[in-house]
């Protein structure tokens, strides 16, 4: 099954709450924001989470107009209970309003591994919230391809370590799971916080740092994500030099799996 667009017209509609569409919507404007999550046979993790960061985005930018929450469990019925999906919940611009879609996708090819590179800029306009800047940092990605590297690190102006284009970045040390501080502004992950609350529950240190390239020389890099999971860092291009403990990406692995719960009561 390929990619599929449903257009969100209500739960009041006469004619279906959904308007099945062509996968490029030619009125679809500018993402306002989004939120993705993979599900494999009918299970997911962090459900709730990408929930509270999607709906709490739609009402800040629309309140309660849009039925959120309608639209989010009619969105859930959509996708497949078999297979491995990776379906995507927009908000986006639409003549003088806003309009809810579900994208249902197939998902990408994934791995464990990833060679990353320090960004050549950052181009988020609003960094605190996921969707108007997807297109610019797929861009931002893009640039450092050519280094091999498969995701860009961004950093502050003062150059603190704040997030992967696409990902968010956590690295041990001497036992310490380290996690970008909360001030700089960044995507709250739903993957980190189950990784970092999974670590807490087991008794590990989690320490909110602000830390620059530099402090990373020595640490072992999980790059993590929704779709990915979690992604050892195998090489920071031009970058400090990482380190691989052998069974320690398992042990984060398990963490993530033991998350998953029925997309569906």
């Amino acid at each position: 099954m390929s990619e599929a667009l449903h257009v969100w017209r209500g739960s009041s509609a006469t004619d279906g709450p959904w308007q099945p569409v062509d996968w490029c919507d030619p009125h679809a404007g500018a993402v306002l924001a989004a939120d993705s999550w993979r599900v494999v046979d009918g299970a997911t993790r962090g459900l709730h989470h990408h929930h509270d960061r999607f709906l709490g985005s739609v009402a800040a930018l629309l309140g309660e107009a849009t039925e959120p929450q309608a639209f989010w469990s009619a969105a859930l019925a959509l996708i497949p209970s078999e297979g491995d999906w990776f379906p995507r919940v927009e908000l986006r611009a639409r003549g003088e309003g806003a309009q809810l879609s579900l994208r249902v996708r197939p998902t990408p090819p994934t791995s464990t591994e990833a060679v990353v590179a320090t960004a050549p800029h950052d181009p988020r306009i609003q960094p605190r919230i996921k969707g108007p800047d997807l297109e610019s940092l797929q861009r931002l990605r893009t640039l450092v391809q050519p280094h091999g590297a498969q995701e860009a690190i961004i950093l502050t102006p003062t150059a603190e370590v704040v997030e992967g284009a696409y990902s968010s970045l956590v690295w041990w040390r001497d036992g310490v799971l380290h996690r970008v501080d909360d001030a700089l502004p960044r995507i709250p992950s739903v993957t980190e916080r189950i990784v970092t609350d999974a670590a807490t529950a087991e008794g590990v240190e989690v320490r909110a740092v602000q830390a620059h390239p530099r402090d990373l020389d020595g640490a072992e890099l999980w790059v993590l994500s929704a779709l990915h999971g979690l992604r050892v860092a195998t090489e920071w291009v031009q970058g400090p030099r990482l380190v691989v403990e052998p069974g320690r990406a398992e042990r984060g692995r398990a963490w993530l799996d033991a998350a998953r719960r029925p997309l569906l009561p």
